[in-house]
């Protein structure tokens, strides 16, 4: 008797842990959906990001990325379809940049609004156009002109196969500042 007691006790135990198991699962979080870059390159980069939310426009920056790193620069759940991206090299000079103009300054900056960028203070820069295709995450990489994106992650172009979903190779010259993108439907040009 005092067997099966026992195995019923240890059966009891196995069925807590079990349960606890479950709901530790249960109530884990999905896969982060984030906004990231990858510098794919052999240089310093600095990048701003301009977006449109329930409030507006919004561009932030700088997040500074050392070589052949990445970096989520918006967390969560993608809130648009299109992203904008402007991005300069620190070593060798050059940027990538496209025909959408948005606000931006030297330091640190989170700003509301795309328009007179001048007249409140701030610069005036030309961030090419991301499209998600309405995907939950999307990682941009940053390449220089005729070089191909080195894999770290499975969501990394491997050649010059189109990239998977969720990822889109970016490449500009060194030094250039041509544009990269075509004009964008977003915001308006000022």
């Amino acid at each position: 008797m005092s067997k099966a007691r026992f195995s019923g006790t240890a059966a009891g135990a196995l069925l807590l842990a079990a349960m606890a198991a479950f709901s530790l699962c249960a109530s884990a979080s999905p896969a982060a959906a984030d906004f990231r870059l990858c510098n794919n390159t052999a240089s310093r980069v600095g990048i701003a990001v301009g977006y449109k939310d329930a409030q507006g426009w919004t561009t932030e920056g700088w997040w500074n990325l050392p070589a052949r790193t990445c970096e989520t620069v918006l967390q969560g759940n993608l809130v648009a379809r299109y992203y904008y991206v402007y991005a300069i090299d620190y070593d060798r000079g050059g940027e990538w940049m496209g025909q959408a103009n948005m606000c931006t300054r030297d330091k640190e900056f989170t700003i509301r609004g795309i328009g007179d960028c001048l007249a409140r203070g701030y610069d005036r820069s030309g961030f090419f156009e991301v499209d998600t295709g309405e995907q939950r995450a999307w990682t941009v990489q940053l390449t220089e002109s005729g070089e191909q994106p080195k894999p770290s992650t499975a969501s990394n172009p491997l050649s010059s196969a189109p990239p998977p979903a969720g990822s889109a190779p970016i490449a500009a010259p060194p030094g250039a500042a041509a544009p990269i993108a075509a004009p964008p439907p977003g915001p308006p040009t000022k």
